[in-house]
């Protein structure tokens, strides 16, 4: 038995719905439509209603106010509108954890997809893959927290500099929260791709075979954990990754974008 699959025999694996099951089957198929995809979520009334919350919310500004879901997928978008699913499917998913500040967990799972969209959209990769890929990074934690409580009390001890967490979890169970990530999110059958940059995003630049969307990963992780991040935030990311992703730091404190304009689920 590996080393992550002796972590997993010590927690309960969080159960996805039916349909979130369907949703990721979708991910991985290119021939997946609108029709099929808006069938699937249509089977959850609530989380359908959800959606249309978000779509008609200020955050989506819409020039006109959607009623149904085929409207909603029409004018936010498939894509958009999966990944949105999936991640209120994730997000009920897991339990309240004593220790952990739900609120600010889920804001910074928030804040992290949102700048992996951005950066993904610099770097010429799937924006709507890196901004779920972005909401999962944190995941990890939380069957840390169930493994063991007492390491996640350390784990989320002040300060909180960024960075510093997936530190914190190597030295207390061996792991960061991205391989855990990275092997649930192979559990549950998400696309290679995914699976590979959650695996590499701690250290994006210490493998073989470079992946973009890990190197955003890793970006995207540390930005997350500086609320309100200014343009000096910039300066904490790694000189070599940016240039290795062909990022300018100087056009990044220009374009950063504001917090409080990504999208919440939670």
């Amino acid at each position: 038995m590996s080393h992550i699959d002796a972590f997993f025999a010590t927690v309960k694996l969080p159960t996805i719905s039916e349909v979130a099951q369907q949703l990721i089957k979708t991910l991985n198929d290119e021939d997946a439509g609108i029709q099929e995809v808006s069938a699937i979520i249509a089977k959850d009334p609530a989380l359908s209603a959800k959606l249309l919350r978000l779509a008609n919310s200020a955050q989506f500004g819409l020039p006109r106010g959607v009623a149904t879901l085929d409207e909603a997928i029409h004018m936010v978008g498939m894509a958009k509108v999966r990944t949105l699913s999936l991640a209120a499917c994730m997000n009920e998913s897991f339990p309240a954890l004593p220790g952990l500040n739900a609120h600010e967990f889920w804001r910074s799972s928030m804040a992290c997809a949102g700048y992996a969209q951005w950066l993904a959209a610099a770097v010429d990769i799937d924006a709507q893959q890196a901004w779920l890929t972005g909401m999962m990074l944190r995941l990890g934690e939380l069957l840390i927290g169930q493994a063991n409580p007492q390491a996640l009390v350390e784990i989320e001890k002040l300060p909180h500099v960024p960075g510093a967490r997936w530190e914190r979890e190597k030295q207390h169970v061996g792991f960061a929260e991205t391989q855990i990530t990275a092997e649930l999110a192979r559990r549950w059958n998400f696309p290679a791709s995914m699976i590979k940059a959650l695996e590499h995003a701690l250290e994006p630049l210490e493998v073989s075979t470079f992946s973009k969307l890990a190197g955003v990963l890793h970006l995207a992780g540390i930005l997350a954990d500086v609320p309100d991040a200014k343009a000096d935030a910039i300066d904490m990311l790694e000189a070599n990754l940016l240039a290795k992703l062909g990022l300018d730091a100087t056009w990044m404190k220009a374009k950063l974008p504001a917090s409080d304009s990504f999208i919440s689920i939670a």
